[in-house]
């Protein structure tokens, strides 16, 4: 009996053993399969969800280069935010008049023609004929040209065109392609070309006045770029100015990390626009024969003055410093890259200058 009863147990517990064994071996399965189907569900939520994100974002890819050029030249970005840049007047440049010039078929420049401060009576209610007439009368004639971000109502370019004009120049602000009230989308090439055609149209409008170029910032690019282009088709430009000029935008050196990281990337995702976007300062002034003036600010945030400093000696050695000048403004005025226009004694230094290019001429 307890041989049988024996028997029977173990044989139970052999049955039960198999039994066991075979649950556990389904439940391992079981466990083994739950996270290979659970990956397998997961990367396809994230497969859909990705081409979804594709599919909403395509508009935005398409235009990514719009955007990032507009990241580069700032065109789109305008201060005072709600103005009619056609009525100077209200920004108080009541000596002054809009204009829009047409450099090529289908592209409009928009153009202030500010004169000089002694007119500004004369000028009270006249068309835009007595102010193409009024270019005659002697006076230099500067051509401004801003930099990357904003229009030429931006309040400290209108400081600077408040100091020329106080000077006894005429002033012409043009905004470039994009920029403001102008059409078209900005390029280095277009830039260099419409400053090219506006330096022609003064010179042609002036009755042989002297012709100057200001450039600040970008403008500086622009400035050197248009001297050494009218100098390749025989025109000597009668003086430029440079204020927180750059000496490369590829050797550019911004102040932070940061913006050499941003401008790496835009040159990455705008290979053919700003990837040959060069405005070789540090070689044009190499180039140039024309009196040339650097104005920086030791405190200057976006573009250093170390920069400046080695374009001016660039300058020197194919000039002699009759015809190279550079002025310096202290860091603790804290005029930055934009201010130079508010100190006292940047009058005449400006009027010593344009007096130094005509004796030169």
């Amino acid at each position: 009996m307890r041989k049988r009863v024996t028997e029977h147990s173990d044989g139970e517990n052999v049955s039960s053993s198999s039994r066991m064994q075979t649950k556990t071996t389904v439940c391992q399965e079981k466990k083994g399969l739950a996270p290979c189907r659970s990956k397998f569900w997961f990367w396809v939520k994230s497969g859909a969800y990705a081409l979804c994100a594709i599919f909403i974002m395509m508009p935005i890819l398409e235009e990514l280069p719009e955007i990032i050029r507009q990241r580069v030249y700032y065109h789109r970005i305008r201060a005072p935010f709600v103005f009619d840049l056609s009525h100077p007047a209200e920004l108080a440049l009541n000596h002054t008049i809009n204009m829009y010039l047409e450099p090529e078929e289908g592209i409009s420049l928009g153009i202030w023609h500010t004169v000089p401060d002694d007119k500004w009576k004369e000028a009270q209610g006249k068309d835009s004929a007595w102010y193409h007439r009024s270019l005659k009368d002697g006076s230099p004639v500067i051509i401004y040209l801003h930099g990357r971000t904003q229009t030429r109502a931006a309040k400290h370019r209108i400081g600077v065109v408040n100091v020329l004009s106080s000077i006894g120049c005429h002033v012409l602000s043009m905004d470039y392609r994009g920029f403001g009230d102008s059409t078209g989308k900005p390029t280095e090439e277009v830039l260099t070309k419409d400053a090219v055609w506006l330096h022609r149209w003064a010179k042609e409008h002036s009755g042989g006045s002297r012709v100057l170029i200001w450039g600040h910032s970008l403008g500086s690019g622009v400035a050197t770029n248009t001297a050494v282009r009218l100098m390749e088709q025989g025109v000597l430009v009668d003086g430029v100015i440079l204020e927180g000029a750059f000496k490369n935008a590829r050797r550019a050196e911004p102040q932070s990390h940061f913006y050499r990281y941003s401008w790496t990337i835009k040159r990455l995702i705008l290979r053919d626009e700003v990837g040959d976007m060069i405005f070789p300062n540090d070689e044009n002034v190499k180039k140039m024969r024309n009196p040339l003036l650097f104005l920086h600010s030791e405190d200057d945030h976006l573009t250093t003055l170390r920069n400046a400093e080695q374009m001016y000696q660039a300058a020197l050695s194919v000039q002699d410093d009759k015809r190279v000048r550079m002025v310096t403004f202290e860091g603790s005025l804290g005029y930055l890259h934009n201010g130079l226009y508010k100190d006292p004694r940047l009058p005449a230094i400006i009027k010593n200058f344009v007096v130094t290019t005509e004796e030169m001429s």
